[in-house]
This record gives C-alpha cells, sequence and structure tokens, in this order.
C-alpha cells in the first residue's frame, strides 16, 4: 500500500460500523492491571503450535517481512496471517467474534477500539509481557479499562503543523506556537506567494469532528465528564469550532479545496502552505513534486499551537490483542511481545514507515536522523485518547458536518455545541 493510500484507508477505517455497546472505560496508567485481573506470566519458551492474526490492511501490509526473525527463533510455530479491507476489518472482526471462529491475536485502533475492551471479547494483558511505561502514556491508556489493560501498542501517529519553510523564511515568519499567533503565521505565508494558507481537511467527517475535540482539549475542554457524560456543550467546544472555522471566514483555507487526495499537490504546487496532518505525509511530498530532495528543502514542522490550556494533540495508531476464545493464548502473547520489541518496531518503520508507539524506538538512527519527524515525536509525548466510549465514532462524524456548518456560515459555533450535545445524548456512551 502506498503512503497516499493510507490516508484513504484512515478514511475508510473511520466508516467501519461499530458494534454492541461496552461499559464506558475509565483509564490508568496501572503496571499492575494485568495481575490485578489474574492474568499469567508469559515465559520465555519458544512459541509452538499455530497462531491465526487478523489486521486491517496497511501497515500490517509488511507484517510476514517484520515477524520473519521470530518466525525462525520459534520454528515449531505457524503464523497465519489474514489480511482485510479496512472498510471490513471491524464488521468482519464482529462477526467472527460473535461465531467464536475470531482469529487468536487481532489488531485494533487507539481511536476506536472501546467496543472491544471486555473480558468477554479480550484477555488481559498478562504481567510482565511488556512495560507499559516504554510506550506514549496515551496509547497505553487507550487499551486500558478499569485499571485492566487488554491491548499492547503497535505503532502510533499524531498530528503536527506541516509547512513550507521556503515560504515562512521569505516572509520572515516562524511557526506560530499560540492560536493567536495561527493566524498572522498563515497571512504571511500567504503574502509570500501562497494562494491560500492552509489546506484544511474539508471532508466534513469523523476527521474534522476528532481536529475540533482536539482544539477543544487544547481549549481546556472534558468531551465527557468525570461521571462518563456527554460534555460537548461547553465555551471550549465554542472556542474550539470558532477557531477551525476563522481559518475559512479569515480566507487563509478555502471550503472548496483542496480535498485530502489534492492536499500534497497543492502544497506542493504553493496553492497551499500549510496543513495540520499526520507523519505519513513526509513521506509523499517528494513523490507529489516529483523531485528527490524536495521536503528536505522546502519543508518544516512544528508541534501544534497552543490554546488557552495546552497544545495537546490526539493519539491513533494500531495495537494488538488476544482474543477471550483464542485456542493458543501462549504463542498469541509472545508474538504480540516481540511486535511490541523497540527492534521490531523500528523494522516496521523501516518497512512501511509506522511510527514506532515505544519511546525508545525513537532513538534508533533510521527515525532520529530525520529532523522532520522531530515535531511529531514531540507532539505524541502530549497527546490524549480518545474517549473510551462506544459510540465516540458517532459522535465525531456528526460533530464534522456541525464543524461544516460553522465552517461556512450556516450555523454558530454555540449553536453547534448545542447541536451536538443533544445529538450526543440522543445516541448515549453505550455505557451498560
Amino acid at each position: 500500500m502506498s503512503k497516499l493510500s493510507r490516508r484513504t484507508a484512515l478514511r475508510l477505517t473511520a466508516s467501519m460500523a461499530l458494534g454492541a455497546a461496552l461499559p464506558l472505560a475509565g483509564c490508568g496508567r496501572e503496571g499492575d492491571a494485568a495481575a490485578a485481573s489474574g492474568a499469567k506470566k508469559v515465559d520465555a519458551s519458544p512459541a509452538t503450535g499455530t497462531v491465526n492474526v487478523w489486521a486491517a490492511q496497511g501497515d500490517a501490509d509488511v507484517l510476514g517481512t517484520v515477524v520473519k526473525p521470530f518466525r525462525s527463533a520459534n520454528p515449531d510455530l505457524v503464523v497465519k496471517t489474514t489480511l482485510i479491507p479496512n472498510a471490513e476489518y471491524y464488521t468482519k472482526l464482529q462477526a467472527a467474534i460473535a461465531a467464536g471462529k475470531g482469529p487468536d491475536v487481532a489488531q485494533f485502533f487507539p481511536e476506536s477500539q472501546a467496543q472491544f475492551l471486555d473480558l468477554s471479547t479480550l484477555l488481559p494483558v498478562p504481567e510482565g509481557l511488556v512495560d507499559p511505561g516504554s510506550f506514549f502514556t496515551s496509547l497505553w491508556d487507550a487499551g486500558v479499562v478499569n485499571g485492566v489493560a487488554y491491548t499492547v501498542p503497535w505503532y502510533a501517529y499524531t498530528y503536527a503543523l506541516v509547512y513550507r519553510a521556503d515560504l515562512a523564511k521569505k516572509a520572515g515568519v516562524e511557526a506560530p506556537t499560540t492560536w493567536a499567533g495561527m493566524e498572522p503565521f498563515l497571512k504571511a505565508l500567504q503574502g509570500a506567494g501562497a494562494a491560500h494558507a492552509l489546506g484544511a481537511d474539508i471532508g466534513w467527517d469523523i476527521f474534522n469532528g476528532q481536529d475540533v475535540a482536539m482544539y477543544a482539549w487544547q481549549a481546556g475542554a472534558s468531551l465527557v465528564t468525570s461521571g462518563g457524560k456527554w460534555n460537548l456543550n461547553t465555551p471550549q467546544m465554542v472556542d474550539a469550532l470558532d477557531y477551525n472555522a476563522s481559518f475559512f471566514t479569515a480566507g487563509t483555507a478555502d471550503t472548496s479545496g483542496p480535498t485530502f487526495l489534492d492536499a500534497q499537490p497543492y502544497f506542493v504546487s504553493g496553492k497551499t502552505a500549510s496543513m495540520i496532518t499526520g507523519p505519513w505525509v513526509i513521506g509523499q511530498l517528494d513523490t507529489a513534486a516529483k523531485q528527490s530532495g524536495w521536503t528536505a528543502s522546502h519543508v518544516a514542522t512544528a508541534p501544534l499551537p497552543a490554546g488557552a490550556s495546552s497544545s495537546v494533540s490526539f493519539s491513533a495508531g494500531g495495537t494488538w490483542g488476544v482474543l477471550a476464545d483464542s485456542g493458543n493464548t501462549d504463542a498469541a502473547w509472545k508474538l504480540v511481545r516481540y511486535l511490541a520489541k523497540p527492534s521490531t518496531q523500528v523494522a516496521q518503520y523501516k518497512a512501511y514507515s509506522s511510527m514506532p508507539a515505544v519511546i525508545s524506538a525513537w532513538d534508533d538512527p533510521a527515525i532520529k536522523g530525520q529532523p522532520l519527524l522531530d515535531a511529531f515525536f514531540t507532539q505524541l509525548k502530549t497527546t490524549r485518547a480518545f474517549p473510551q466510549v462506544s459510540t465516540w465514532q458517532q459522535v465525531a462524524t456528526r460533530l464534522g458536518k456541525e464543524v461544516e456548518a460553522v465552517a461556512k456560515g450556516k450555523e454558530t459555533a454555540a449553536g453547534a455545541a448545542a447541536n451536538i450535545q443533544a445529538y450526543a445524548e440522543s445516541v448515549g456512551t453505550g455505557k451498560r
């Protein structure tokens, strides 16, 4: 899968149907979570038997290559991998689980895995299998419910600011560190020759909803209360909606384009001069420019500008879990442990540019030697997981439509915040 189609895959993943609601999760970084749940330790003996693995096409396309050393070290183990199109993945996984025909190991996504975090679906992560503190905090916490860890992080991504360094230099400006500095920065990029300074996402879907949720955090919001109720009709959400809309009302972004498939060509041509996006884009730009080295000489990255509270972003990526009805849990957990090793995650990066979820893996020269990734590393250390609520994707998708209404002047930010609160209350949180 090309790095361009990775973004397509993310949109397809977001459209996957969600299953039965699970309890609203309260996450905590508990080092002994698995021990408390009674999970047994996994020893260092060779893995044997057969392990069936299901994963979504994309980052998992290179899994066969990445696990080859593990298979060599465990000659009596057979690893059978099934890759499923992103748009079908969760629905097929849910159906298999319901029929008692699920795999031993399954891939999940931190931003949408809440529905699976339950003892009836997944086994708790065994005590001592991995060090919870070795991962970016929010990625680990996304798999923890009531002190019990169910998933192990595999790869990570978040958003940062990617911009045309050459145009910023021409304009004499540096990347903004606050919301207040964003509009002057974007205006300066336009003054340096960009038609529109920001290539904003205009899909008006779950991704726009996630963006505004992120801005709400930056403004100081909590999306759900400590008691597990939706908390979206707040001054902070209004500020987030207004901030996002300001890109369009100020003329620094355009509600008619680019579409996400056009984002890189627009950026390279100068039709736009910045993007708020993920690390995969770094590997796309030389191809879009049809010139090796174009990215290094034209592009810079920076952490996101801070709102009134922080510059926090969201955490996303991939995780692994072992199903409760697995027929070979010992070998399954040994495979998951291997996939969580820093060296394995570096191998995954080299094979597919998947950014490691293990913090120490970022010290590898293959990654550390790329300065454009520094902003993403910095940003990953200040991220949050989306609410562990089974209806979050529905709410975020509806929020994306409210974002559109505000950006196009068809609704006020206050009205949109009230609308999304009402919608969220109507679908609930999936809490039993």
